[in-house]
């Protein structure tokens, strides 16, 4: 079967079996990553995510990919010049009307597939909202959230690398090599590090989650082990993702559309 959405006429569309279909709407982001990276990061990184995953789905997978929304909700690096955001209304109203043509279509299980961290809690209600006034079988998945490959990222990396560090300059170097400039390319500590030390109840991630603005952790933009990024880190990282993606979207498969008519008891 086709793999994206907008490949299909509506003859054809229609002549699917719909109410099988799993239509995924990747989520990326245009917004600064330091001084070494372009700021289409995030909408790359989920788009060549998607593409992995377009080729190599088994052909009975009845999963669909929606157009990627490029300019979604970044205004944590809104003091970066360039960077691109919409407010949480509006992306709320955007991604639940997509939702809402996606179940007009007689579509009814949806996966909004992320590559950016701050469309987390956006993606949360739009899906709970569809759940609710659309009886669609949502969810919100990050393809980062599926797991790092054993081994190849430091614990510091994984705790504080948060933003153009290692790893994403990893799949960088896979995914888009000429937009990717190393010789700026350093260790930027993130401030969230001294304040898990001092004050650790309202760190990151502690009980207490501060609002922060990206200023606050760093002033170059960019929290992690850039310099220690190579292709060959994300190619393990891609595959790896593909891999835990694959198995997710084939239990959301099988889950039967029945868990939707459950009822209260009064």
């Amino acid at each position: 079967m086709k793999r994206y959405w907008a490949d299909y006429s509506s003859r054809e569309f229609a002549a699917l079996d719909r109410e099988k279909l799993v239509a995924v709407l990747p989520l990326g982001a245009i917004e600064q990553h330091g001084p070494h990276l372009p700021m289409s990061v995030d909408s790359c990184t989920v788009n060549g995510v998607v593409s992995r995953l377009a080729e190599t789905l088994p052909e009975t997978s009845p999963v669909v990919f929606l157009p990627t929304q490029t300019i979604t909700k970044s205004n944590e690096h809104s003091a970066f010049p360039g960077s691109l955001t919409l407010s949480a209304e509006t992306l709320l109203r955007a991604w639940t009307e997509i939702g809402a043509c996606v179940a007009r279509s007689g579509v009814r299980k949806i996966v909004l597939l992320n590559g950016h961290g701050g469309n987390i809690p956006a993606m949360d209600i739009v899906a709970r909202e569809l759940r609710e006034k659309h009886q669609m079988m949502a969810f919100a998945l990050s393809w980062f959230a599926a797991g790092m490959p054993e081994g190849v990222y430091s614990e510091r990396e994984r705790r504080h690398g948060i933003h153009a560090g290692d790893m994403e300059t990893s799949v960088m170097l896979t995914l888009d090599p000429a937009n990717v400039d190393m010789s700026q390319a350093r260790d930027f500590p993130s401030q969230a590090e001294v304040w898990a030390q001092e004050t650790p109840s309202i760190a990151l991630p502690g009980p207490a989650k501060p609002a922060w603005l990206t200023q606050d952790l760093s002033s170059a933009g960019a929290c992690g082990e850039a310099h220690l990024a190579s292709a060959e880190k994300g190619e393990a990282t891609l595959d790896h993702a593909v891999t835990q993606l694959t198995r997710i979207f084939d239990e959301i498969d099988r889950a039967p559309l029945s868990r939707l008519d459950a009822h209260p008891d009064w």
